[in-house]
């Protein structure tokens, strides 16, 4: 799993963190506990609770109780790691219902409406040809880059099943050509062309919200922007591409190297 800078910084925080807490904490309770149960066994002098931990405390740090030391360590930075994940995945998961919500509140005819710009891009299909008749597979490929674009900027919608123009053909032709003619089996579609061509995991960056209009489903593909470069890969090589008012087009490398330098450490 790739995580940005800011993220790295935080889960490597919250794991010393909890490797201290393990050791001036966790132990010294661990101990407290243990005083409690057997304190009528001890053979050493230990007439109260803090009498012993201060003994206990002051031995921690000796050569002898350094394995010891690591074990709470571990387990207290086990536990800090494990907070750390969890904290990030509630964040992310708000962020992308805020998102998610902000995107769904436009209405999808005015969308439509007001043509393509630069977070709304229309495409007839992902794999049929509307021109030749048949399916052509190169059309995923510009599917794809249609998504890294998005996402290497603020992310946007690609409504699937409409023309350029605006105009209404639905996703029946791509229906078509699918394993499972339906719904469904467009939304695994649109997930194998993200793993084959991008990343498995930027499918979760991406949503898919079906409509229908005109008696017609169309399909709204929500991408979210991605908090670190996303790269299509065509082949061996990897390619950058950037929404860029109504278009999507490739960076060189110059370009690529100057836009991620002042990407903004989201995450």
């Amino acid at each position: 799993m790739k995580f940005p800078s800011a993220k790295r910084w935080l889960i490597a925080l919250h794991t010393l963190a909890g490797a201290i807490i393990g050791i001036v904490v966790l132990h010294p309770v661990t101990k407290a506990v243990y005083w409690f149960e057997f304190r009528d066994n001890m053979l050493v002098e230990a007439d109260s609770l803090w009498g012993f931990l201060l003994n206990r405390f002051g031995s921690a740090f000796s050569i002898e109780m350094v394995p010891m030391s690591l074990i709470f360590a571990l387990i207290g930075g086990s536990i800090g790691l494990g907070f750390a994940l969890y904290h990030l995945a509630i964040v992310g998961r708000n962020r992308t219902v805020r998102y998610l919500e902000k995107e769904l509140a436009e209405d999808l005819p005015s969308l439509i409406k007001g043509g393509e710009n630069e977070h709304i891009e229309f495409k007839a299909s992902v794999r049929w040809d509307l021109r030749q008749g048949k399916t052509n597979r190169v059309l995923e490929g510009v599917i794809a880059k249609t998504i890294v674009g998005f996402m290497n900027h603020r992310g946007g919608s690609l409504l699937v099943g409409v023309t350029d123009a605006g105009e209404i053909v639905g996703l029946e032709h791509d229906y078509q050509t699918l394993k499972h003619k339906d719904r469904d089996g467009f939304e695994r579609c649109m997930t194998d062309i993200i793993k084959a061509r991008l990343s498995g995991d930027l499918c979760s960056l991406v949503h898919c919200a079906f409509y229908d209009m005109q008696g017609k489903d169309i399909c709204r593909v929500i991408v979210e922007p991605s908090p670190y470069p996303v790269y299509y890969q065509d082949g061996k090589v990897s390619r950058y591409f950037l929404r860029t008012g109504n278009a999507t087009r490739e960076l060189d490398a110059r370009e690529a190297l100057a836009h991620i330098s002042r990407r903004p450490a989201n995450g």
